[in-house]
């Protein structure tokens, strides 16, 4: 075996049979914890880091995976597949997202921070998981022995990255770092560009806005984003302005909650099948829907 990276793998596997469900097909979820290489101090004792992920499956064998990258905090502190809906932001709300994404045949990785790079709670505002680590080669590296146990322990081969809100910080990155081939595309949705120079969010965000697009490396990329995204740090224009004939455009919706949080317009609230659906449409035939949700 050319990779040893899948010893650290933790496998808890849960079937959720069809009949418990009648729309929604049967899944298999699997929680993977991979060895970067790298230790960390816990009490004394150096203990491995490990990248993590939860992993759901469809029912059909499939080759190709969606590696998600959550919003605010941007780090899910996963111990097992039970910390799995707390962390699937707008892809899980109702369901319905998650649905669309299981009935295509494209499995879902959601993707932990590494253990080095954890904050404290799950609760926002992000204490670790920064741009200085998101921005790194080894955020990369990292990524890479994730996308090598995908394939050599999934057959996952075909891996495509979806970043949202400050999961975008990581998505824009990895479009700068990584090479043409490694993934097949990069989605970014609800792209954070805007940082108050004496916030968190600075730290958060960094240079990137100044190094992406112009520096992003030759991977296909779509973008995904409301028009009507009440955020301060994500504004729709923005993107509009760079996107060019790589923007899907959700119109209509919810504007409830919190502007910048897990809902409202910012989130596809009342659109979230529309949104995974272009995405799936893109992944599976590269054709770039202008707008959903009219």
């Amino acid at each position: 075996m050319t990779m040893r990276i899948w010893l650290a793998a933790l496998l808890c596997v849960v079937t959720v049979p069809a009949q418990a469900q009648a729309q929604v097909p049967a899944f298999t979820e699997v929680f993977v914890a991979v060895d970067t290489g790298r230790t960390r101090d816990e009490g004394g004792k150096a203990v491995p880091v490990t990248q993590r992920a939860i992993l759901t499956l469809p029912a059909r064998p499939t080759d190709t995976a969606l590696l998600f990258f959550r919003g605010n905090p941007g780090y899910m502190l996963a111990n097992s597949v039970d910390d799995k809906r707390r962390n699937l932001g707008w892809i899980g709300r109702n369901g319905e997202a998650h649905r669309v994404l299981m009935q295509s045949g494209i499995a879902l990785a959601q993707m932990d921070c590494p253990t080095d790079q954890w904050g404290e709670t799950p609760r926002p505002p992000a204490t670790a998981c920064l741009n200085d680590y998101r921005k790194s080669r080894q955020h990369a590296d990292d990524v890479r022995k994730m996308l090598a146990h995908l394939k050599e322990r999934h057959g996952l081969a075909k891996a495509y990255i979806l970043g949202h809100s400050i999961g975008t910080v990581s998505s824009r990155w990895l479009n700068v770092n990584l090479a043409k081939g490694e993934v097949a595309g990069i989605v970014h949705s609800a792209t954070i560009n805007v940082a108050n120079p004496k916030g968190h969010l600075l730290q958060v965000l960094g240079n990137l806005w100044s190094e992406f697009p112009g520096k992003a490396a030759d991977i296909p990329m779509l973008h995904v984003h409301h028009e009507n995204d009440a955020c301060p740090v994500t504004p729709y224009g923005m993107v509009r302005a760079y996107a060019k004939g790589n923007l899907v455009t959700v119109k209509g919706g919810e504007a409830d909650g919190d502007p910048c949080g897990a809902g409202h317009h910012h989130s596809h609230q009342g659109r979230e099948a529309a949104a995974m659906g272009a995405i799936v449409a893109w992944i599976k035939t590269g054709r770039v829907e202008a707008t959903v949700g009219e």
